[in-house]
């Protein structure tokens, strides 16, 4: 699956779990100059840096924000493979579910 960004650019959606959609943009290495995911949940979106799992920006409520913050500790390694892929132009992986 991937949708669209706002900006115009393709996010393939790598995980969903509990309404929360994680994507990455292909080639989006310029506005935040580090490895981040894009996070959706309803109406809220939300960026956060991969290594760390710092809000960049926007938000999302508190509890949903913290099921991110635990899948990114629980897949970080993935994650940042993920990064290098997408930011090359590749597809990147399907990660699994928080459960």
């Amino acid at each position: 699956m991937v949708i669209l960004s706002e900006e115009g650019g393709l996010m393939p959606v790598i995980s969903m779990f509990y309404g929360i959609i994680v994507s990455l943009f292909f080639m989006d290495n310029r506005r935040h100059k580090r490895p981040h995911l894009h996070v959706r949940y309803q109406e809220e979106e939300a960026v956060v840096s991969i290594p760390e799992g710092e809000l960049l920006e926007g938000g999302l409520p508190e509890a949903k924000m913290r099921l991110v913050l635990a899948w990114i500790e629980i897949h970080r390694d993935e994650l940042m493979a993920d990064w290098e892929l997408a930011v090359s132009g590749q597809p990147p992986y399907k990660i699994e579910p928080l459960r």
